[in-house]
C-alpha cells in the first residue's frame, strides 16, 4: 500500500449509497450543526466522498479536504465543484497530514476516527496543523453507553465489521481519544441516529474541541 492511499472498492461503493439514504433521514441536518459557525481556512480529514461540503458557511475561506480512497476522492473532486466555497480534494492519510504547522483554523471529522488505524496520531498531526485555539469539529458514532450494545460492538470489532467495514471500529471512545491527544472538549452532544434505532453503529456524538 502506498503511504498516500487506502483502497477499499467494495466498502466505497456501498458507503457511497448508504451515506446518500442517510442523508434524507437526518443526517444533513447533523452535518449543517456540525460546521456552523466555522470560518477562516479548514481542513477535512477523511473526506469520504463531499457531504460535508455542501454545508460549509460563506465565512470559510477555503477547505483543504483529505481522502485517501481514490473511488472517494473521486466523487468528493465532484461535490467540490458544486460547493459554496472553495475546496481543495487531495490524496494523504490522517496521520500524516501534508500541511504545514498552524495553517488553519479548524479540522473537521467526521466518521472518520473509526476507522483509523491510529487515531491518536492522526489527532496529533490535526492539533499540529491547527493555530493556537484553533478548533475541532467532530461527528463520530462511538462506544455506547449501555453495557449490552457495549459488548456486542466490541465482538464485531473481533471478528468481520473492520473487514466489512473499510476498517471501522463500532466501540471506539473518540471523545477520549480527542482529550488524550491534546484538545480540550467544549461542547459535545449525545444521540441515537438514526433517531430512536438502535445498532451497534447508532451511538453518535457531535461536539467542539480546542487547541
Amino acid at each position: 500500500m502506498s503511504t498516500t492511499r487506502v483502497s477499499h472498492p467494495v466498502f466505497a461503493r456501498f458507503y457511497t449509497w448508504l451515506s446518500q439514504v442517510l442523508e434524507h433521514h437526518g443526517l444533513a441536518e447533523h452535518r449543517q450543526a456540525l460546521l456552523a459557525g466555522l470560518s477562516g481556512p479548514v481542513i477535512e480529514v477523511g473526506a469520504g466522498n463531499g457531504l460535508n461540503f455542501a454545508h460549509y458557511p460563506p465565512s470559510v475561506t477555503g477547505v483543504v479536504a483529505i481522502e485517501p480512497e481514490p473511488r472517494l476522492r473521486a466523487t468528493a473532486h465532484r461535490a467540490a465543484t458544486r460547493a459554496p466555497v472553495p475546496i481543495e480534494v487531495t490524496g494523504g492519510l490522517a496521520e500524516q497530514l501534508p500541511a504545514a504547522d498552524a495553517s488553519f483554523d479548524a479540522a473537521v471529522v467526521s466518521f472518520v476516527l473509526c476507522s483509523l488505524a491510529d487515531p491518536g496520531a492522526a489527532l496529533r498531526e490535526m492539533r499540529r496543523v491547527l493555530v493556537p485555539g484553533g478548533r475541532l469539529r467532530f461527528l463520530e458514532h462511538v462506544r455506547a453507553d449501555t453495557p449490552g450494545w457495549a459488548r456486542t460492538q466490541r465482538l464485531l470489532d473481533a471478528t468481520v465489521w473492520p473487514r466489512l467495514a473499510g476498517g471501522c471500529h463500532t466501540a471506539r471512545d473518540s471523545a477520549a481519544a480527542i482529550e488524550a491527544a491534546g484538545f480540550t472538549i467544549e461542547a459535545e452532544e449525545r444521540f441515537l441516529f438514526p433517531a430512536g434505532v438502535h445498532s451497534p453503529i447508532s451511538f453518535c456524538i457531535r461536539g467542539l474541541a480546542r487547541r
